[in-house]
């Protein structure tokens, strides 16, 4: 047991901290009236810079040494130690999480009541009379600026709107700033969800702006107003940092990605052992790093391309020429050789292939001629689709994205009327090649986290239906200003990896200016992807910066010129350097 003395001799007779490991608990705890709460939300703020001490007795120290700098009242010390209790691991934020009664859980403008129907325990909160959309079940929290939340819900629509499959529901966080503003930040959604769904649970990863004051809302919302829901077992939880990311990632590809070799030598009795040299020098991947390539420049384009592609990845995916758009622009018009003479030519090569995509679920990546098709119209052209070009690859390819951008399209589902279309089509590819492992693909996922929880959700579904679901593909575009921190981007790996799935990184592409910041975030991006238990592949989404969708600004290789820029040259020493084996050793060195 742990016993802190303030430094100028002044004690917390209140307060008795036991340490296991990174964990504090606190034996009494004196509430902040109501009327102190303005004060205390402008005094708390200043303790978010301790959030990353990883001792637990040294945080605790500092915390209280600042705050007796600060101001000696009674009310700060209860502030200081709300601050330290927020950053323990597994601390729940929210009072009544579990929602045995509308204690501490606001209902504003509308009535909320206590049912039997629930999740778990014995009864959940029901929403009804609401006026509006953004209505929903809240409770106010204090967080702490800079740290990262885990938040979820489970949620249970009571009734469906006429017209209409399917409902959205959100987590969202009112976030007030320091300079008086405020915005509302969607931290996850599922776009999916209906009466015959049941439970579902929405949940995402929240990180609070640096300058956000630490009073905020977390609000359960977002179906339709007319629509009752249920709200169980809600979350908002601190996310450990992952602090020694690096070290860790290390040794997960050691473990995950190297196995050992024996290798016996038999020798004269002359021949000293230590002029004996056995050097290992590793010749292929086993490993599956691909590129997504242009298949007219792949064919008849700059020659160095073609061979950029041959020499360094041992996957390719067409990005666009087996897409519907391009195989049957005008119904019953097809063009597939365009596609198919680049994907013979990489398996010459010892390439294997991903297929991409059979349809697209976003209405407008639908061929033109399909726009107009509903019911049985729509379903045969479909199944012709998928029979078409499945059996003319099904000796091509060792993959298929199936049902493109699922979770975020809904024109085959809206256009057939039928919530679970998409499950047919999934089945109905599966049976004409059997032997093709088929995908879902998506983003939002990974490079951002709003449909995360969603994804996962919707893995699970195809994989309880028995349609041939082998893995989930994951796009990973990370198009923003800053990159998600090591820590964010395995928590939501992990969140998909639940699935029990292989993950597939499909479509990996980082955009950024300078190239030197882009080889930073190459790095970081694929040590965490590649020392992920449940990652079994990725593919970069193009390298050649005049013909990438993102541009130079996306490029391993730069300029007409074919300039291996400094992100190129990061991801290579990578590939084909630091996880590659090369190594030299002394027959004397017998059993290292």
């Amino acid at each position: 047991m742990h016993q802190l003395s303030l430094e100028d001799g002044l004690h917390i007779p209140h307060y008795e901290l036991r340490i296991f490991g990174a964990r504090i608990f606190v034996q009494q705890w004196i509430t902040v009236v109501a009327s102190e709460r303005e004060k205390v939300e402008e005094e708390y703020s200043c303790l978010s810079y301790f959030s990353h001490n990883q001792d637990p007795v040294l945080v605790l120290r500092s915390i209280v040494s600042a705050k007796i700098t600060l101001n000696r009242s009674t009310m700060l010390h209860n502030v200081a130690f709300a601050c330290v209790l927020s950053l323990v691991l597994g601390q729940e934020l929210l009072q009544n999480p579990h929602m045995e009664s509308t204690h501490n859980w606001d209902c504003r403008g509308f009535t909320c009541h206590v049912i039997n129907t629930h999740h778990s325990g014995s009864h959940a909160i029901k929403a009804s009379g609401r006026r509006a959309d953004w209505q929903g079940v809240s409770q106010y929290v204090h967080v702490v600026p800079g740290t990262t939340y885990n938040t979820s819900a489970w949620v249970h629509l009571v009734n469906d709107a006429p017209g209409f499959m399917y409902q959205t529901v959100k987590l969202v966080f009112t976030i007030n700033f320091v300079d008086g503003s405020h915005r509302l930040e969607t931290v996850a959604m599922n776009r999916l969800v209906n009466v015959a769904e049941g439970w579902i649970q929405i949940r995402g990863f929240f990180t609070v702006p640096h300058n956000a004051k630490p009073s905020t809302t977390f609000t359960v919302r977002g179906p339709a107003h007319a629509i009752n829901f249920i709200v169980d077992d809600a979350s908002v939880q601190p996310l450990s940092e992952w602090m020694n990311w690096r070290q860790d990632t290390d040794t997960s590809i050691t473990k995950l990605r190297k196995s050992p070799i024996n290798i016996n030598v038999a020798t004269a009795g002359n021949i000293d052992k230590n002029e004996v040299q056995i050097k290992i020098t590793q010749l292929k991947k086993s490993f599956p790093f691909g590129m997504a390539i242009n298949a007219d420049e792949y064919d008849h384009g700059e020659p160095k391309y073609q061979a950029f592609v041959n020499k360094h990845f041992n996957w390719a995916v067409t990005k666009n020429a087996l897409k519907w758009k391009a195989t049957e622009h005008k119904q019953g018009h097809y063009r597939y050789e365009r596609a198919l003479k680049p994907i013979r030519t990489l398996r010459s090569h010892g390439i294997k292939v991903r297929g991409h995509n059979i349809v697209w679920a976003t209405a407008k990546h639908v061929p033109t001629w399909v726009k107009p098709m509903y019911g049985d119209t729509l379903r045969q052209a479909v199944t012709k689709r998928v029979t078409d070009v499945v059996t003319r690859t099904k000796h091509l390819v060792e993959h298929w994205d199936i049902i493109n951008e699922n979770v975020h399209g809904y024109f085959f589902r809206d256009h057939v009327n039928k919530s679970n279309y998409n499950v047919d089509i999934f089945r109905l590819a599966h049976q004409t090649a059997p032997n093709i492992k088929m995908f879902l693909n998506d983003f939002a996922v990974v490079s951002r986290g709003t449909s995360t929880g969603t994804y996962l959700t919707q893995a699970l579904k195809f994989k309880a239906a028995g349609v041939g679901l082998y893995g989930v593909g994951v796009q990973c575009h990370f198009k923003t200003k800053e990159l998600p921190s090591p820590t964010i981007l395995k928590a939501r790996l992990d969140t998909i990896a639940e699935a029990g799935l292989p993950v597939w990184v499909t479509e990996l592409s980082i955009s950024v200016d300078d190239e030197h910041e882009r080889a930073k975030r190459f790095d970081t991006v694929l040590r965490v992807l590649y020392s992920h238990p449940a990652v079994e592949g990725i593919m970069f989404w193009g390298f050649w910066g005049p013909i990438h969708g993102e541009g130079e600004r996306a490029g391993l290789i730069s300029g007409h010129e074919f300039r291996l820029n400094a992100a190129g040259q990061r991801v290579l020493d990578l590939f084909e350097n630091q996880w590659m084996t090369k190594e030299t050793h002394t027959l004397s060195q017998s059993g290292n």
